[in-house]
């Protein structure tokens, strides 16, 4: 029993762990065939978070037709149903087959910013299968003193976190909830150890982190910046992870390096890179992001009308 957590959290949690357990171990055509009834019930029953999606892809292709956009909504659909059975699966999925299906290029470069004592920036978006880029630990073949993690938001449901949390760790990357990111860098370099920490850099800030704004996807964007101070402050190599999927069930990631030495560059260089490099990627195959989060409910006009910056810091004049 875990310890402290009381019943309630034991029951959801043990019960959650022993279906995840039982479903996991299913071959791979079963999981897809359980995600396209999923595809049924979230596109046409559910109709999951259909006007943010729709809304998302009519402001970011404004070009497309009705048509265009329902098939693209429609293929979004099928890949988000193939990433819960893909997560599904990966409690379980054996070394050799997610590296078959989950494949890195530029691996070369990565070991040798590493053995450099040099740390890294890993960032990424919610494309493609970003649950199973952990599985690059296994493409490291030395991992004394380098610890390799990624960035996770906790959850509400404790329960439901903690499994996920066990099949994020299984294959040797740790996550690292979100307000403990410096100090698990600092704490890490003070133990000699040399750190590669990956950024999902794609979601709506709070308002309080809005410091930077650009157009990404035809619309004028709020972002993160934090991870940009924190690679100037511990010198982090800054990597983008290109991701493609070139059919179901199997992807391609390539590292590219977009600086060695960031705090040479200027403010907000590194984030308005990436979010280039990232809006290419969509561009390419936008079936694969995540649509249905509700990127762009926090607007410059209700930013202007609330909030001003004072010594860097946003503060809150007008309370809704």
């Amino acid at each position: 029993m875990k310890k402290g957590k009381g019943w309630r959290y034991n029951l959801r949690y043990y019960a959650l762990l022993t279906l995840w357990t039982v479903l996991s171990p299913l071959p791979m055509w079963l999981h897809y065939f359980i995600a396209d009834c999923l595809y049924v019930l979230f596109a046409y029953m559910l109709r999951y978070r259909k006007r943010v999606i729709d809304t998302n892809l009519q402001n970011a292709y404004p070009d497309l037709t009705d048509k265009q956009r329902l098939a693209l909504r429609r293929k979004f659909y099928h890949h988000f149903c193939d990433i819960i059975a893909e997560t599904v699966k990966f409690a379980t999925i054996s070394r050799k087959n997610i590296m078959r299906r989950m494949t890195f290029e530029g691996t070369e470069q990565i070991e040798e910013i590493l053995r450099s004592g040099q740390p890294i920036a890993l960032m990424l978006g919610h494309y493609g299968n970003w649950e199973w880029v952990t599985s690059f630990a296994l493409w490291l073949p030395n991992q004394d003193h380098i610890c390799l993690g990624q960035i996770y938001h906790p959850l509400e449901n404790s329960a439901f976190n903690d499994v996920l949390l066990r099949v994020r760790n299984r294959l040797g990357s740790l996550c690292v909830p979100t307000d403990k990111t410096l100090r698990w860098v600092i704490e890490n370099k003070q133990m000699g150890n040399t750190t590669m920490l990956g950024y999902i850099n794609d979601q709506v800030p709070l308002w309080q982190n809005i410091h930077h704004w650009l157009n990404f996807l035809n619309q004028e964007t709020p972002v993160f910046t934090g991870i940009e101070r924190i690679a100037r402050k511990q010198n982090q190599a800054v990597v983008y992870l290109e991701m493609t999927c070139p059919r179901r069930g199997y992807y391609k990631c390539q590292f590219q390096v977009m600086t060695r030495d960031p705090a040479s560059l200027p403010e907000y260089a590194i984030t308005n890179e990436y979010f280039h490099r990232l809006e290419q990627t969509i561009n390419r195959a936008p079936q694969y992001w995540l649509w249905s989060h509700n990127r762009w409910k926090r607007t410059r006009e209700e930013f202007n009308r609330r909030f001003v910056v004072r010594n860097g810091k946003v503060i809150e004049v007008v309370k809704e």
